[in-house]
């Protein structure tokens, strides 16, 4: 197994641990379980740095990583449904996004194509991980919190609609 599905499956076997910490509550645990998610989000972006830097990219990895992103991402935001921080309409759309663009995935697969991450994708992700972290700050005002949710929402919406956009001829031939 080469380092950066190593990484992933680290990845993996942090969310856990992340949600242990949480629901653990010992003091500090907020902090703890946001430097977990902090590392966790971060062997994402190294691993595939290293993957494409080396020629490492595995099949593996191609369904792994992104699998570990999703997981990763739905635990915390899980965590501020329960917590009241985040609707659970927004979470709702945030799954039917990622269970839509899986089955695009799919269908594109099954007729040899590979839909690749676009740009909105990115933007989603990078966005979505970095309103969690702030979601996570123990003194957050109510509108920080607020602005954090709809930007997960909207960036979620545009990249979604924009991977049917792009990939519409898939789904014409269905």
């Amino acid at each position: 197994m080469n380092l950066p599905n190593k990484l992933t499956l680290l990845r993996i076997i942090l969310i856990p641990v992340f949600m242990v910490v949480l629901y653990w509550g010992f003091p500090g645990a907020t902090w703890v379980a946001l430097d977990i998610f902090i590392i966790a989000s971060l062997t994402d972006m190294l691993d595939g740095k290293i993957a494409r830097k080396y020629n490492l990219v595995t099949d593996f990895g191609k369904f792994a990583d992104p699998l570990a992103d999703k997981m990763l991402v739905t635990a915390a935001m899980l965590w501020f449904v329960e917590n009241g921080q985040m609707p659970a309409w927004a979470l709702l759309i945030v799954i039917c996004r990622e269970f839509a663009v899986s089955g695009l995935r799919m269908i594109a697969s099954d007729k040899g194509r590979v839909i690749a991450a676009g740009w909105s994708g990115k933007v989603k992700t990078a966005s979505t991980m970095v309103c969690i972290v702030v979601m996570f700050l123990p003194i957050l005002p109510p509108l920080l919190n607020t602005v954090c949710v709809w930007v997960i929402v909207l960036t979620t919406l545009w990249s979604g609609v924009e991977y049917f956009v792009k990939n519409k001829d898939v789904i014409a031939s269905f």
